[in-house]
């Protein structure tokens, strides 16, 4: 902590940092009606970022609650009998002080196999690159040294995408599934497709990124990956050309169009009414492929019946 630095006494709700959000669902500030302000105090980039992760927090809580109440869905802690709640997949994992014995990891490889352990081992070295640049940038002067204890099989956003489509995406009822993936999240997805390629192939219907940060020659996507990211995949990037506008792209998978903004956290927002769009045509484009069978003559009689 700085010298002049206040203390990270942040409060609990939203009203305690006297924001709310309006009848658009816009948080605004209860007192002036502006937008959130980041610099809230300035020189006091550290202080300020802790600020913005403690309201942060507060927002996450108060969505997951919208979701549960007002769309129906339940929330599921994971892995199965851990009893953690993810509720960032970009870090998940738990930090507590690091203590002077050398822990060892729980986890065995010895029987896997020699390319699925050099792959492994490739994504936790990337992993925890990415973290370490992360921290020393959003806390650069740690108190304690601290470690890391990762969430069994979702101690990555990679391991995480698969995690979730094996035990909820693969095992539900839907036989159309949309995926909307926003910058790292588009790299997790081409990851899992590496991994579940076929079973990817045969649910998925359509994929939108935005701000996608992937790229298929780095992660070794196969040429039959690419050609279906081809035609099932669109990344709306940020630009300052209209929505909507082609734009010119160097690697071989999917289009690339602007999300009408040149701010990355903004591409998702700005480009939904194209994505649902896109994921509309993709949808009627699958069905007016799909020939009669059976067993989908027999999934819509039971459905009558019910």
């Amino acid at each position: 902590m700085k010298k002049d630095e206040p203390p990270l006494d942040f409060p609990d709700t939203l009203e305690g940092f006297e924001y709310a959000f309006n009848e658009k669902g816009q948080l605004r500030h209860i007192k002036t009606g502006e937008p959130f302000v980041f610099n809230y105090r300035e020189d006091l980039h550290r202080w300020n970022q802790k600020r913005y992760e403690a309201l942060g927090e507060i927002i996450t809580k108060y969505v997951y609650e919208l979701l549960e109440k007002d769309c129906n869905l339940k929330k599921i802690s994971i892995p199965e009998g851990y009893g953690v709640i993810v509720l960032n997949p970009n870090e998940n994992y738990i930090e507590v002080e690091k203590p002077k014995i050398h822990v060892q990891s729980s986890s065995d490889s010895s029987d896997e196999p020699a390319e699925k352990r050099e792959r492994k081992d490739k994504v936790s070295k990337e992993t925890k690159k990415r973290r370490d640049f992360y921290e020393k940038y959003r806390n650069p002067q740690r108190e304690k040294e601290m470690m890391q204890l990762y969430i069994r099989e979702n101690g990555s956003p990679e391991e995480h995408a698969i995690y979730v489509w094996d035990h909820f995406i693969a095992q539900s009822a839907a036989e159309n599934v949309f995926f909307v993936a926003h910058s790292y999240g588009g790299l997790a997805f081409v990851e899992l497709m590496i991994q579940r390629e076929a079973d990817v192939k045969n649910k998925v219907t359509a994929v939108a990124l935005t701000d996608s940060v992937h790229n298929v020659w780095h992660q070794e996507a196969g040429k039959t990956i690419r050609e279906w990211m081809r035609e099932n995949c669109c990344n709306w990037v940020s630009s300052s050309e209209p929505l909507d506008t082609s734009v010119e792209s160097m690697l071989p998978d999917c289009p690339r169009v602007s999300a009408g903004t040149d701010r990355h956290e903004l591409t998702s927002w700005k480009s939904f009414p194209s994505i649902f769009k896109f994921f509309t045509e993709a949808s009627e484009a699958k069905t007016s492929s799909l020939k009669p069978a059976v067993t989908r003559r027999s999934h819509r009689l039971k459905h009558e019946e019910l």
